[in-house]
């Protein structure tokens, strides 16, 4: 089912019975965008009436997960420790409640060569693509990638916001630059290019939101065209055809499925010229900033950022039997208020 989920009434979290915990910053390359977001989610939950803390987590220092009056973390990290399956096995371990995928899951969803693997086992478009090995013969591995394409994206396996990834349009430069990024990100793929629109569709409940068509200035969408160009342009309603539309967000949902994700995440694909939809990725925790994505598509499907940021604390509160969690929690504050 693909149809966009209704923003609802008013949540009963907003009468202050429930305490949540953002969290952000981390140690990743995408640190700086973390803050960001979180300082956009804390934001967002006060206005809707919550009691809110939020810390900025490393693995250094987690105090915060000892605080026994949270019920709930919202996990607000991007990149290594908060998006790729650590943080989430840590609060796992401690019976601790946050919200998004889980361990599983959210590693698959990082690792761009392993969740390309289960797209094309689940029968889904993705460009082609071999993973680096700088071992290989380069006369060998020059021959393979002209088989599959004449353009080439080099990619880090785990990185986020485009971080590392380059576009060559010659086999012996990427074999190059693949080996410069293995050098600098670690394990790296290359993948086809693939000409055509850059499009993404955001997941919430396991429900696709509008498709958003995404214009940079430059034709790549980069870090500096997601976080600091403003003549970055994010249309609604540019694929005209309703059953491509509705292929589209079957496919989304489909992608979401296949890594076992949960509650809210964001699918990006590229609609090439051929009228076909390749996935690229599926973000498990996209960024909630200003210029972000998932907020943007909330929006236009009826959602308020505070609403958006309360549906996945209600997700998060309902899973692993929370009503019985909550009720004590309760029972127990009226106890030693007594």
């Amino acid at each position: 089912m693909t149809t966009e989920p209704s923003a609802g009434s008013q949540s009963p979290l907003t009468e202050g019975a429930v305490k949540a915990a953002v969290l952000m910053g981390g140690i990743s390359e995408e640190r700086d965008i973390s803050i960001q977001s979180g300082n956009c989610v804390a934001q967002a939950l006060k206005e809707a009436g919550l009691n809110v803390a939020l810390a900025d987590i490393r693995p250094d220092n987690m105090d915060i997960l000892r605080d026994g009056d949270i019920d709930v973390f919202f996990i607000a990290l991007h990149g290594r420790f908060g998006e790729d399956g650590q943080l989430q096995q840590i609060l796992e371990d401690k019976s601790l409640l946050y919200t998004g995928s889980g361990p599983a899951a959210s590693k698959l969803a990082f690792d761009k060569w392993a969740s390309k693997k289960c797209f094309a086992e689940a029968g889904i478009d993705t460009p082609a693509a071999i993973q680096f090995d700088p071992k290989a013969d380069a006369q060998q591995l020059e021959k393979q990638l002209r088989q599959f394409a004449d353009v080439y994206v080099i990619k880090p396996l785990r990185q986020g916001s485009t971080i590392g990834v380059t576009i060559v349009d010659d086999p012996h430069k990427a074999i190059a630059t693949a080996q410069k990024t293995e050098d600098r990100f670690g394990d790296c793929m290359i993948e086809e290019f693939i000409k055509g629109r850059e499009i993404t569709v955001g997941i919430l409940e396991n429900q696709s939101l509008p498709i958003i068509e995404i214009r940079s200035r430059t034709g790549f969408y980069d870090y500096r065209a997601k976080y600091i160009d403003e003549q970055t342009e994010y249309l609604f309603d540019t694929i005209v055809d309703a059953a491509l539309t509705a292929e589209i967000k079957a496919a989304a949902l489909d992608c979401f499925n296949a890594l076992g994700c949960r509650v809210f995440g964001r699918v990006d694909f590229i609609l090439g010229d051929d009228r076909k939809a390749y996935v690229l990725e599926v973000n498990t925790i996209p960024g909630f900033t200003t210029h972000s994505l998932l907020p943007m598509a909330a929006a236009k499907a009826g959602f308020s950022m505070s609403q958006l940021c309360v549906k996945i604390i209600e997700a998060a509160l309902e899973n692993k039997n929370n009503r019985h969690f909550l009720f004590h929690r309760t029972v127990n504050s009226q106890y030693n208020s007594d």
